[in-house]
């Protein structure tokens, strides 16, 4: 045999080897590391995750028939009242109002400023999620009733858009800034932009004029009554620290704290 043809049956020999070291399993000392493929070789089956939760989206607003374009209160027939904030400020004191009212089993509503959603825009899905109304408050809180036309509407849909993009949904009220009170123009331009309504109240709890929690908590209890809508504020540690008492001075009375949506429909 030739030296050529001595090396080709040495490399058949091996080839040999390692078919058959494929079909038993393993391979000679040196190739350990190779494995033959296990006889049943379906795949796993893939991994499942879970499905990501798609937030639904926030109510959207809506014409309450009977009801007035501005609306202060209820009609007053049930033992419920509204306790609405406006949201601004800082957002440790909205965390610590929203937690008092959900250990009360209350539900409040929230108008919220544009620019602040801008600057805490995990705040509006956190205030849905426990079971409050979401509304709009402008996006500035500039004196709106004082404003040309197109700012003014600019106002009104510069937050309604900032609530579309967070929640899929403009919001389920309207309360101009810096007034208790749309003037008819503003009126007319939050309808334009989606609202049927405009938010009053009638009760003010002059929390903004940081008066102390005893007197935040008598001016709310000496107005407030069956149907009332109430104005608070986010931000201010006043508010914070009377929502304890006013809400235990509610239920006394047997008055449910509940979303204006709740109240009014």
């Amino acid at each position: 045999m030739t030296e050529t043809d001595r090396r080709g049956a040495l490399r058949a020999g091996a080839g040999l080897a390692v078919a058959g070291a494929l079909t038993t399993g393993t391979l000679t000392a040196g190739c350990s590391a190779l494995k033959a493929a296990p006889a049943d070789h379906r795949a796993a089956p893939a991994t499942r995750h879970p499905a990501a939760r798609t937030p639904r989206a926030a109510p959207a607003p809506r014409h309450v028939p009977g009801l007035p374009d501005q609306i202060a209160h209820s009609p007053r027939g049930r033992p419920q009242v509204a306790l609405t904030f406006h949201g601004q400020g800082d957002q440790a004191t909205a965390r610590s109002i929203l937690a008092i009212a959900e250990k009360a089993d209350a539900r409040i509503t929230v108008l919220a400023v544009g620019s602040w959603l801008d600057e805490h825009p995990d705040l509006a899905r956190r205030i849905l999620d426990g079971g409050h109304d979401l509304g709009n408050h402008t996006h500035h809180h500039v004196t709106i009733n004082e404003l040309p036309e197109a700012d003014a509407y600019a106002e009104i849909t510069g937050c309604a858009d900032r609530l579309r993009r967070l929640t899929g949904s403009i919001g389920t009220w309207f309360r101009p800034s810096r007034a208790d009170r749309a003037t008819p123009l503003v009126a007319r331009l939050a309808r334009r932009a989606g609202y049927p309504h405009v938010l009053s109240y009638d009760v003010d709890s002059l929390d903004f004029t940081s008066p102390g929690a005893g007197a935040v908590t008598r001016k709310i209890t000496s107005e407030v009554r069956a149907g009332s809508v109430v104005s608070l504020h986010f931000g201010y540690a006043d508010t914070v620290a009377a929502l304890p008492a006013v809400l235990e001075e509610l239920d006394r009375r047997n008055l449910r704290a509940v979303t204006t949506t709740e109240l009014l429909t």
